[in-house]
């Protein structure tokens, strides 16, 4: 079964006939939009199109593939196009306070009505204390003071006559009418003489007190009536004359504001609480300067007059398109908004004034963009944003209020109206993660974007990849690329994309070089950057990451790990693994070991049993375990116990793509044909013996390279690889070279009998017609081995079952007989047979 290794053109596909249109970047224009991420662009721009309920984007995919650079311009793009968003204030409540309203303006409105609101209390405070202190006001409210004295002492008059009758006198003094007693010529009692009076005069005087009191209750009672009619007439009055003076005012307002029904309202009731509360504005301020304590009266009354302010909650004013709000840090506050509070004297106090935006408002009429990663990390503000999606209005409480805590504030101002896109920028973890666990999210973000890795390599776009380069070079004022750099970062970007026919879309790591090379051309003075500059860079990159590696290698080279890269050993043989050390990750070759003997246990995996496997490493030995049952246990049990482990391996491992190198290990104890220690293997298995690929085949080809190197090169090593992993490989200069030398060796195999004979130079063989394998094969000597475990076995279980005999029936036997399963593949060897190993 001859497998053809692999020729040095196959280990890296070179960028050659793509970049011969151009000379250098300089000669191309700059790049336009973005490469290879056609579907995400497509759903993208159908999202921004669309605008119905519950069509917000998420936007899936691994950090540096363009996504929020893509989206930062496509949606700068699109709100160009797009009318600004109004302006939102909130005033006072004067019917509900505890619930201010909002208000929508005409974007810049916002500003101006501020103003006019405030330069509008300010007219009609200044007028109202001209208007309260002018003659007119004086005149009609003097009548009015005229018509309550005349009535007042016609009606003291009669109460005094009625008084009289008692031996009483009404007095008017501060404290209202009081009755005072009358001596026997008349006068009025004083306090003198009311001390020299006799008990029975007290008692007298008490008794015909309670019946005046009595006789009375009448008079008093038109008395007060007459004292609210002079209050409502003179409250009256004072409206009539506040009301030509508000009129005049809010009514240029709403002229100035038509067409805003709200805004109408809300200054129909601004004007009538200026009317009702007119004694407010009347404020002396001579009275003011010469009395300290009306002074300090008006000081407090400050407070009142906040009412009429106008809380300018989002202004739009400096904006020339809809809105765009990168929400960075997006807290319960930052994202919905909040109510703040001000402590005065230890007692906390708010009011609509200190009702903040968040940027779920100031992104209203336009676009909110926000990281899944930081909005994840705070569960409320998450929250709060779907439910304000979901109900398409904004709520603004606090959080305490959210969380269920009590609260001094009673304010809670009306919600805001939601006209909104939102775009969530995550992984496709994290979109699983709350598709999963919150039944509104897929309700609400209807559009996904996923942004690729990797993009086909086609000449248009490697062209796309140049003109990338050269749009860098213009934004960044970098040096341009010569063709052959372009080249080498376009191998680059296959490299990272671990493929031939691919290019990868994480333009951060194509950046980075970019950025790089230029640094190092700068430094040799050079006009363009030249493809020595990016393998400078390539190579730096590398160094300024592999230390680790570096101190692996030396431990190979220092004996410390024992590793053999030539000679043959049964049951032994080099593994390969990716190590990752933060950005940079590299192959690191270990011996795998196995030992096989009689037994019921099966595979034993050490690494299982010392808890330092993971599931998949796991699941690959259990794969072996029915390899093993598949080709050599279809007639018979399955007579094995085996221990695989990974020697020296003191850190978990995981992953299949081992199980091939194990079950390598396993057909060479068993068959104790010794394989080539120069030749490497990585590659997963199937229950039926097919290669499945594998992932870091070049990390693992040129880990294992520099340890071949380091303990010097024979000629006679290489590596074993799916044949599916030949598309991946975008192999360094120093192993295509040593390829095209014949110093080192790749096989790509399909099938665990092509990758055996590689190994251990014997054929794997195959059944015969009478279900035998060929003699001498890599699988009749695992076959007959296992024969050998059985045998023994077998023996143990006659002899168990005869030092235990069980008396029968003839029945019973009959029943055995017929139920005995018939012998089935190939027939029991005679002793002759055994011993000559012919046949």
């Amino acid at each position: 079964m001859k497998v053809n290794e692999l020729k040095y053109d196959q280990l890296r596909n070179e960028c050659c006939d793509e970049c011969k249109k151009f000379k250098s970047t300089a000669d191309l224009e700059p790049l336009e939009g973005i490469i290879g991420q056609e579907r995400a662009v497509e759903a993208i721009d159908f999202g921004l199109d669309i605008k119905r309920k519950g069509y917000n984007i998420y936007i899936s995919g691994i950090s540096g593939t363009g996504r929020n650079s893509y989206i930062n311009l496509i949606t700068e793009k699109k709100a160009r196009k797009e009318n600004t968003a109004g302006d939102w204030v909130y005033v006072y409540n004067f019917k509900k306070p505890e619930n201010p309203i909002a208000l929508r303006l005409d974007s810049g409105q916002g500003k101006i009505f501020k103003k006019a609101i405030e330069n509008t209390i300010i007219f009609i405070k200044k007028e109202i204390e001209n208007t309260f202190t002018s003659k007119e006001y004086e005149r009609s409210k003097n009548m009015l003071f005229k018509q309550l004295n005349e009535t007042s002492e016609e009606l003291l008059a009669e109460l005094n006559t009625l008084a009289r009758k008692y031996g009483f006198i009404y007095s008017n003094t501060d404290r209202g009418l009081v009755s005072v007693p009358l001596k026997d010529d008349g006068t009025p009692m004083t306090e003198e003489d009311f001390k020299d009076i006799s008990k029975e005069r007290y008692a007298e005087i008490q008794k015909k007190s309670g019946e005046l009191n009595l006789a009375s209750i009448d008079m008093f009672k038109k008395i007060k009536d007459i004292d609210e009619s002079f209050r409502d007439k003179l409250k009256k009055l004072d409206g009539e004359f506040a009301t030509k003076v508000v009129n005049l005012h809010t009514d240029r307002l709403k002229y100035r504001f038509d067409g805003n029904k709200k805004v109408e309202g809300y200054l129909i009731d601004l004007k009538n609480d200026i009317i009702d509360k007119v004694d407010m504005f009347k404020t002396d301020n001579k009275q003011q300067q010469s009395n300290p304590f009306l002074a300090m009266q008006h000081k407090g009354n400050e407070t009142f007059f906040e009412r009429y302010q106008v809380n300018l909650f989002i202004d739009n004013s400096d904006k020339e398109h809809a809105p765009i709000v990168f929400e960075t840090n997006p807290t319960y506050s930052n994202l919905l908004g909040n109510i703040e509070f001000i402590n005065e004297m230890g007692v906390l106090k708010t009011s609509f004034q200190k009702i903040v935006p968040g940027s779920i408002h100031a992104a209203n009429g336009g676009y909110l963009i926000i990281q899944v990663k930081d909005l994840m990390e705070n569960v409320f503000a998450y929250k709060g944003l779907m439910r304000a999606l979901l109900n398409d209005e904004a709520n603004i409480e606090t959080i305490q209020t959210t969380m269920g805590y009590p609260v001094t504030t009673g304010l809670k101002p009306e919600p805001i109206k939601l006209d909104i896109k939102v775009i969530l920028v995550g992984d496709p973890r994290s979109y699983g993660i709350l598709y999963t666990y919150d039944e509104h999210f897929a309700k609400l973000f209807k559009i996904r974007a996923d942004f690729d890795v990797e993009m086909v390599r086609t000449s248009a776009n490697v062209e796309k990849m140049a003109k990338f380069i050269a749009s860098h070079c213009e934004k960044e004022g970098l040096r341009h690329f010569e063709r052959d750099a372009v080249c080498k970062v376009v191998e680059y970007s296959s490299k990272i994309a671990d493929n031939q026919e691919k290019l990868s879309s994480r333009f951060n790591k194509v950046v980075e070089i970019i950025y790089e090379a230029d640094s190092w051309a700068s430094l040799e003075n050079s006009e363009l950057v030249y493809k020595e500059h990016v393998e400078k860079a390539i190579q730096q990159k590398i160094y300024r990451n592999n230390m680790y590696e570096e101190k692996v290698l030396e431990l190979f080279d220092e004996g410390t790990y024992i590793l053999d890269v030539e000679g043959k050993k049964v049951g032994e043989i080099n593994g390969l693994a990716v190590v990752g050390a933060g950005e940079y990750s590299f192959g690191k070759p270990s011996k795998i070991t196995v030992s096989t003997y009689r037994g019921k246990s099966g595979l034993i995996n050490i690494e299982r049993e010392a808890r330092t496997s993971g599931k998949i490493h796991d699941k690959g030995v259990m794969i072996i375990n029915g390899f093993m049952g598949y080709k050599y246990a279809q007639t018979r049990p399955l007579a094995l116990s085996a221990s695989i482990v990974f020697e020296q391996l003191y850190s978990g491992i995981d992953g299949d793509s081992a199980s091939s190198t194990e079950l390598y290990a396993i057909m060479s104890s068993l068959s104790n044909k010794p394989i080539k220690q120069g030749i490497a293997v990585t590659g997963s298995v199937n229950q039926r013996g097919q290669i499945q690929p594998i992932g870091g085949v070049n990390q693992k080809i040129e880990g294992y390279f520099n340890v071949c190197k380091m303990k010097g090169i024979t000629g006679e090593q290489g590596v074993i690889i799916p044949y599916q992993n030949v598309k991946n490989l975008m192999l360094n200069d120093a192993v295509v070279e040593a390829v095209r030398d014949g110093k080192f060796h790749i096989y790509p195999v399909k099938s665990v009998d092509e990758g055996i004979e590689i190994l251990t130079g014997v054929p794997a063989g195959c059944l015969d017609e009478d279900g035998c394998y060929e003699e001498n094969t890599i699988h009749y000597l695992v076959d007959q081995k296992l024969q050998q475990y059985l045998k023994p076995l077998n023996d143990e279980k006659k002899d168990e079952e005869e030092d235990q005999p069980i008396e029968k029936s003839k029945e019973d036997e009959e029943v055995e007989e017929d139920v005995k399963p018939k012998k089935r593949g190939r027939p029991r060897k005679t002793k002759e047979e055994k011993e000559d190993g012919s046949k």
